[in-house]
């Protein structure tokens, strides 16, 4: 049952990274405590029971009790920072829960079985959203929504209305619409032929060549054509001085 988890939690007067780091050391993590009708307050937890919540088939879903020296708060992990590094919790916010007000969660969903559409059609299963948003009661909060997919053939999808709701304890969120798995075909690219590939890899130099030799030999003809009356000049000159 819910109410048997019990999160050990004690105020902390002072904050800072020397603190933090003092309570890690003593097996103790940072948090904050808020929602409700109560004032937000920092605790101290303690880390191995919040790390155990985590690692349960409920996780961040799972509903306990915060122990704050005797008096039981019912609460859910609303976010936690891990270090990227060691992989260990750094700091947690803990979301405060009136059991009679229904709330906001987002659930997992995990499929199952092989679809048809893969094993005899040979498409290619795809995850496409793996949670979905509902709203329920704290008590009502479910681990997980489990579908068989066998019957999913090529280019079928499994959207969020096809996932088995209990209307009576939830509302689903998340649009009736949202696919969150499909069978696809698998895209393979043609071939194109050798003489199309050798089209586009070829470059257009030929033309650049004969056109760059063209103006080349028109620089030198024009060249010759502006030598040949600086020529005549010349012996004109000549002609003169003699």
């Amino acid at each position: 049952m819910a109410d048997k988890i019990v999160v050990e939690g004690a105020p902390r007067a002072t904050r800072g990274k020397n603190e933090a780091r003092r309570l890690r050391q003593a097996g103790k993590l940072p948090a904050v405590l808020y929602g409700g009708k109560g004032e937000a307050i920092t605790l101290a937890v303690n880390t191995k029971q919040v790390s155990a919540i985590l690692r349960s088939e409920t996780g961040h879903n799972t509903l306990f009790q915060v122990d704050l020296g005797g008096k039981h708060e019912p609460a859910i992990l609303k976010d936690w920072l891990v270090d990227p590094v060691t992989g260990n919790l750094l700091h947690v916010d803990l979301l405060r829960v009136a059991m009679d007000v229904r709330m906001k969660v987002k659930v997992p969903v995990h499929t199952f079985g092989e679809p048809s559409g893969v094993k005899v059609e040979g498409g290619v299963f795809e995850v496409v959203t793996r949670e979905v948003e509902i709203e329920c009661l704290p008590a009502d909060i479910p681990t997980e929504f489990k579908v068989d997919v066998s019957g999913l053939a090529l280019n079928a999808q499994l959207r969020a209305a096809d996932l088995p709701i209990d209307k009576n304890k939830w509302k689903l969120l998340t649009e009736p619409e949202r696919v969150l798995a499909h069978v696809v075909t698998l895209k393979v690219e043609e071939e194109k032929p050798v003489e199309a590939v050798a089209a586009e890899t070829a470059t257009p130099a030929e033309p650049e060549v004969i056109k760059k030799g063209k103006k080349e030999v028109e620089g030198e003809e024009g060249a010759e054509e502006e030598a040949k009356p600086k020529a005549a000049e010349k012996t004109e000159k000549g002609e003169k001085k003699k």
